[in-house]
């Protein structure tokens, strides 16, 4: 497994898998160092994108593995390599969110972030916001 950030190469790959992102926004994120890909092979497994909430806080938008690549390890390791980059980069928390009805609460629970806030729009399942102090090191085993 190879984690790099995504480049001009990967955009027809995200752009007509990634439906949450326009392609102006995704050109943006991938020229901007925010999109990371995970390769098994050759082959992308999967990516994970995130942004800068209150324009200072590393925001995960995005984690996506394609059907065969779940359940294998690869979104532990994405994680755990955008944490790295994002503690490097001088942050000390990271941010995401998933809702209430999926099951990606417990896997970023498990990885040791807590909960810390909710948002309710009509109509949708309650949104969690979850939270990770990053400490220098991340131990995802």
């Amino acid at each position: 497994m190879t984690v790099r950030y995504a480049n001009e190469g990967d955009f027809g790959l995200l752009c007509g898998n990634d439906r949450h992102i326009c392609a102006d926004e995704l050109r943006s994120s991938i020229e901007a160092k925010r999109i990371l890909v995970i390769l098994d092979g050759g082959r992308t497994a999967g990516w994970l994108r995130y942004n800068l909430f209150w324009d200072n806080l590393p925001f995960l938008n995005m984690l996506y593995l394609f059907e065969e690549y779940r359940g294998k390890g690869y979104g532990a390791q994405l994680v755990q390599h955008w944490e790295q980059e994002m503690a490097g980069a001088g942050y000390r928390e990271v941010l995401t969110s998933t809702l209430s009805n999926e099951r990606g609460q417990f896997f970023f629970r498990k990885r040791g972030y807590t909960d810390c806030g909710a948002l309710l729009l009509p109509g949708e399942p309650l949104e969690i916001i979850l939270r990770k102090e990053l400490t220098g090191q991340t131990d995802l085993s």
